[in-house]
């Protein structure tokens, strides 16, 4: 059985706006991770490591899918720990004026060997913080 992470937020704020949060390194920096060489290009590659300066995770993703203010999708590996590779999709959908975020982290359960920093757990707390910031973010830039 693969295990997922969904998460659900409205974010007051308009499609175009979300969007470019979700897919403008600039703004990622604010709410998201510092990833200097992110691409939007299908088949791009990006690469980061939590914040903080440890360097302990590295992350390593490659975009599968974009349609612009609807759906970015990209793998989530971590290289160091584990040869699993999970999905990560954000969908995007206005209703009265405001967004609604849609995210979900699918095939966890090939973390697994990867160890305890990596339990389903850790990454629906850590999606469910990421969610708030993204909000924060957002609905506090006017």
């Amino acid at each position: 059985m693969k295990t997922n992470v969904e998460k659900e937020v409205i974010i007051n704020a308009s499609i175009d706006k979300v969007w470019k949060a979700l897919t403008n390194k600039e703004e990622m920096k604010h709410w998201y991770f510092d990833i200097p060489d992110f691409s939007l290009e299908k088949d791009a590659i990006f690469n980061f490591f939590e914040p903080g300066g440890q360097n302990k995770f590295w992350h390593r993703c490659q975009v599968e899918e974009v349609i612009p203010n609807q759906i970015f999708k990209h793998t989530w590996e971590h290289p160091d720990f584990s040869k699993a590779i999970t999905h990560l999709t954000w969908k995007l959908s206005e209703k009265d004026g405001q967004t609604i975020v849609n995210l979900n982290h699918d095939n966890l359960d090939g973390l697994a060997e990867a160890g305890d920093d990596f339990k389903v757990e850790n990454y629906n707390a850590g999606w469910t913080e990421i969610l708030k910031n993204l909000k924060k973010y957002l609905e506090n830039m006017e």
